[in-house]
């Protein structure tokens, strides 16, 4: 029963879609536990390559060369698995990325008693993106991504647009950020199309430190709006830093029926990031369990 329920969650009945409603929602999950253990809203508080998935235009900011992975265990039965690499090429910041999410031993099932069979479902982005400086400090970025979705003997493809802008205000530590993402279209997925979920967010942070002591904080709220529902969500952030080794965080998501906190900690040693973020989930969907990991290359 459980995996039905988080089926529902991808896609509408492959015959057709309810208007105002989208599909592929793996597109919705964060990337990176730090972005998710900060209410993930990493379009103005992603500081590595995982910007490629928030805000693209936050890789022209002290971009790296830097390899990720994220394992995240987001509701019972279902796991997404997240890498990407970033790199410069004549002096452009690029960032890859690779998202593949499954749902796997889905039962089919006519009557009670045992199921006719099985399936899988299976869902894959690949992306590239970049960013540039604008003009003073002002940033903007994009990204491509190719799309797929199978579920049972349906499949489709297509393709996404995500756009993005960064605002380094004159206040040290203080930035705004803006994206729109998930433009674009797929193939038919047997009768109808599925609608890709755009949204829109917008929101600031700011970055300081306290005098005489080892501890850094980043704070940070913003807005968000899927293009094709009528809710809309705010995103709270924080995080601590201590002598740039270890980092405590805190967030929250509002709006959402299932959930609304998020808590995790980072390591940081030798260019090596580990990072854990908690989600807890109601209605017995299982709690959201992200592990990160990512190497920068100094």
């Amino acid at each position: 029963m459980k995996k039905i329920l988080i089926l529902l969650l991808f896609a509408s009945v492959i015959s057709a879609q309810s208007a105002g409603n989208s599909g592929l929602s793996f597109l919705k999950f964060g990337f990176g536990a730090r972005n998710v253990a900060l209410g993930d809203f990493g379009v103005v508080a992603a500081n590595d390559l995982t910007a490629l998935h928030y805000n693209p235009s936050l890789l022209a900011i002290g971009s790296k060369t830097q390899l990720s992975f994220t394992h995240n265990s987001l509701l019972t039965d279902l796991t997404s698995e997240m890498f990407a690499g970033s790199f410069k090429i004549f002096g452009l910041p690029l960032a890859i990325g690779v998202n593949t999410t499954n749902i796997s031993d889905i039962e089919v099932r006519m009557n009670p008693g045992e199921p006719l069979s099985k399936f899988s479902a299976h869902y894959f982005a690949g992306s590239i993106s970049t960013g540039v400086r604008l003009i003073d400090e002002i940033y903007v970025g994009a990204t491509y991504k190719y799309l797929y979705e199978n579920l049972f003997s349906d499949n489709a493809g297509g393709y996404g647009f995500d756009l993005g802008a960064t605002y380094l205000t004159p206040v040290v530590g203080l930035s705004f950020g803006a994206s729109l993402r998930n433009l674009g279209s797929m193939n038919e997925l047997r009768t109808e199309p599925t609608e890709l979920p755009s949204d829109i967010r917008i929101g600031a942070a700011y970055n300081f430190s306290i005098l005489n002591s080892k501890l850094d904080f980043t704070v940070l709220a913003g807005f968000q709006k899927y293009t094709l529902q009528d809710d809309s969500h705010l995103h709270f952030g924080g995080e601590a830093v201590y002598d740039h080794i270890l980092s405590l965080r805190v967030g929250y998501a509002g709006g959402y029926d299932s959930k609304s906190i998020s808590t995790g900690f980072g390591v940081y040693w030798k260019g090596i990031n580990l990072d854990y973020a908690y989600v807890p989930v109601k209605y017995g969907l299982g709690d959201s369990h992200i592990i990160s990991f990512t190497y920068s290359f100094e």
